[in-house]
C-alpha cells in the first residue's frame, strides 16, 4: 500500500493507481480473447491447417517407428563402450 510522511494513505494517489490496473486488465483480457481465437481457427481444433491438412499413412508410422529404434540401438551400443 501507498503511504506518504507519519503513515497516511494517499486516497488519490491509491485510486488512480486502481484506475491503471483496471484499464490493463481489460486489454490483457482482450488479448487473451484474440490469442483463443487464433488458437482455435474456427473449427475447433487447434492449429488445424485449414488447407493441406496431413495426415501420416500407417507405413510412414513404421517407418517412423524403425528409424527410431535403429538411432536407440546405435545410442546403447555407443553408450556400452563408454
Amino acid at each position: 500500500m501507498v503511504r506518504l510522511k507519519k503513515g497516511l494513505i494517499n486516497q488519490e494517489l491509491v485510486e488512480a493507481a486502481l484506475l491503471g490496473l483496471e484499464m490493463q486488465r481489460k486489454q490483457l483480457d482482450s488479448q487473451i480473447l484474440e490469442v483463443r481465437s487464433r488458437l482455435s481457427r474456427g473449427n475447433g481444433r487447434p492449429w488445424a491447417s485449414t488447407k493441406n491438412d496431413h495426415r501420416i499413412s500407417a507405413a510412414g508410422r513404421q517407418r517412423i517407428a524403425a528409424a527410431q529404434k535403429r538411432r536407440w540401438a546405435e545410442y546403447r551400443r555407443s553408450a556400452g563402450k563408454a
